[in-house]
């Protein structure tokens, strides 16, 4: 599937996939001057690109780097990103520093992954029952932990 990406800063990167099965793409940082994020601060990291693409039954999703988020506690601060296929604006990384350490970025280091994803959209209706099931409405760890 082609994908057009549109720089919107010189310096920007385009996504690469870092090995031939790689699901996600690296999504890069593009800044002027190095960003500090503080322990506990929410911040918006710039990546310089917009992009379109034609299949809007696909979503683009941008998901955490397990390294900077296992290593340094760099995590995205909503869980995922979700960027709609009719989305045209700059593709925005919003991270949350969880460690007790201030964390630094550089222009042009890996932040985050850009996944596409198929799109199943349902039909919602109201309904007055729902089947039964074993597991019923337990939830919140209902089923254990092993």
């Amino acid at each position: 599937m082609k994908i057009k990406i549109k720089k919107l800063k010189e310096n920007a990167s385009l996504p690469v996939y870092q090995t031939k099965n790689s699901a996600a793409a690296d999504l890069y940082a593009c800044l002027d001057e190095p960003l500090n994020i503080k322990p506990g601060e929410r911040v918006r990291i710039p990546t310089g690109i917009a992009m379109e693409y034609e299949d809007t039954n696909v979503v683009a999703v941008i998901c955490a780097r397990s390294g900077l988020s296992s290593k340094h506690g760099i995590a995205l601060a909503n869980g995922i990103g979700v960027i709609d296929p009719d989305y045209r604006g700059e593709l925005l990384v919003s991270v949350v520093n969880l460690s007790d350490k201030e964390y630094v970025v550089q222009n042009s280091d890996r932040i985050a992954q850009l996944m596409l994803l198929p799109i199943v959209r349902g039909e919602f209706e109201y309904s007055d029952e729902l089947s039964e099931t074993e597991r019923g409405d337990h939830g919140f760890g209902s089923t254990g932990n092993r």
